[in-house]
């Protein structure tokens, strides 16, 4: 099978990305050249202590680090973020750097945009309780640069998105979170794999199939194009490979995972699948790769169980053999196939263990599904009501 080579770069949508083992060094020359003097570090407090983590990230930066804000969490509420954009006019830093998992990246992402929208929390958290929602219109300043060092897989590193949960569900007007969203393109990505190996298994296989099923769903999403089919099923190929060995099989494993990661990226377009897992970790304390994990089969089989979903063209990604089959026995090979990567990670796979999940909300957690905008994306002729939605989430409780 094709190995990645050992380091590459290439510019996305604004972004200059990045590959190679130990290319954090080229940080701080990398921000300097853009014209950026001092770099607020944002990260949660495990990468924070995370000398293996935080060593290469420093002397990269070398004299542009103006500081450490170590505070972001799964939750990425309105008030960290804020706290986030304190400590940045505090350090009198002109860029971000945001470094660890998805919810690091995306805090460091929003919270350029909320210091440039020049609301307070107070405001923005008034705005929501007023009518359930927050208008994000584009911020009249301008934008801090911002970086972003991934250390998990979760593939948020190539976007520009993300949200900030202004009102959790139980203090929302519509009984649902009430979340704040941007458009924030990073400046500069940098793909370290060595930085991947500092993570724990368990996060980092934890994270790994909301990247994953990045790579199943930008293969059936309306709107792709041979350029995405061939980024998607190629990313997949090396995810395949990759993900199943992050656990004893050394850098080669890893290697093929990021660079998995860094191609499905590619143009991604989040449907079906990603409407699951985020109705679920906005809902509960739940790492959201590991909602995915409990989802990603059930969500596909419903999928493939309605519409076609170019099962063929997903086999070909997950080197599932398609020749000689039909139709439906293609089908029930690639969730096959799915399930076996998920597994080989060694997460959860029902939501009953998932804690704090209850069969109460089942119904509410399938509305909050059946209405969200990703589902723009879903397959051609794909639809899910409420109702297809809570029979999903019975099938994985």
């Amino acid at each position: 099978m094709f190995q990645p080579a050992d380091t590459f770069e290439f510019e996305y949508l604004g972004s200059d990305v990045i590959y190679g083992r130990g290319r954090v060094a080229e940080l701080g020359d990398r921000l300097g050249a853009a014209g950026i003097d001092r770099a607020l570090v944002v990260c949660g407090s495990n990468v924070g202590a995370n000398e293996a983590v935080m060593g290469p990230v420093r002397e990269g930066l070398g004299d542009r680090l103006a500081g450490v804000f170590d505070e972001t969490s799964s939750a990425k509420s309105i008030e960290t973020a804020a706290d986030a954009v304190e400590a940045l006019h505090a350090a009198d830093a002109d860029a971000i750097v945001g470094v660890g998992g998805g919810s690091s990246l995306n805090v460091a992402r929003q919270m350029s945009a909320l210091a440039a929208d020049g609301r307070s929390a107070d405001e923005l958290r008034a705005a929501a309780e007023a009518d359930g929602t927050v208008a994000t219109p584009d911020p009249d300043g301008p934008l801090t640069p911002v970086a972003v060092v991934p250390t998990t897989l979760t593939g948020a590193d190539l976007s520009a998105g993300g949200s900030l949960v202004v009102l959790p569900r139980e203090a929302s007007p519509t009984g649902q979170p009430v979340v704040a969203s941007w458009s924030v393109p990073p400046t500069l990505v940098v793909e370290d794999p060595a930085l991947f190996e500092t993570t724990p298994h368990g996060p980092l296989a934890g994270s790994a199939m909301n990247g994953f099923n990045k790579g199943l769903e930008t293969v059936y999403a309306a709107g792709g194009s041979p350029v995405t089919d061939a980024t998607a099923t190629h990313g997949l190929r090396h995810l395949v490979a990759g993900l199943p060995g992050l656990d004893g099989e050394g850098p080669t494993a890893v290697d093929r995972a990021v660079v998995g990661m860094i191609l499905v990226q590619y143009e991604s377009r989040i449907n079906v699948i990603h409407a699951f897992g985020q109705a679920l970790s906005r809902r509960y304390p739940v790492q959201q790769g590991v909602a995915h994990a409990v989802m990603a089969p059930h969500v596909l089989r419903f999928v493939l169980d309605n519409v076609d979903g170019r099962r063929r063209l997903l086999a070909e990604g997950l080197d599932v053999e398609a020749e000689g089959r039909t139709d439906e026995e293609v089908a029930d090979a690639v969730v096959a196939a799915v399930r076996e990567v998920r597994d080989s990670l060694g997460v959860p796979t029902r939501l009953r263990d998932l804690g704090g999940v209850s069969h109460d909300d089942l119904r509410p957690i399938a509305e909050y599904v059946a209405d969200h905008g990703v589902l723009a994306a879903a397959p051609p002729g794909l639809t899910v009501t409420v109702e297809d939605a809570e029979a999903v989430l019975e099938r994985a409780w």
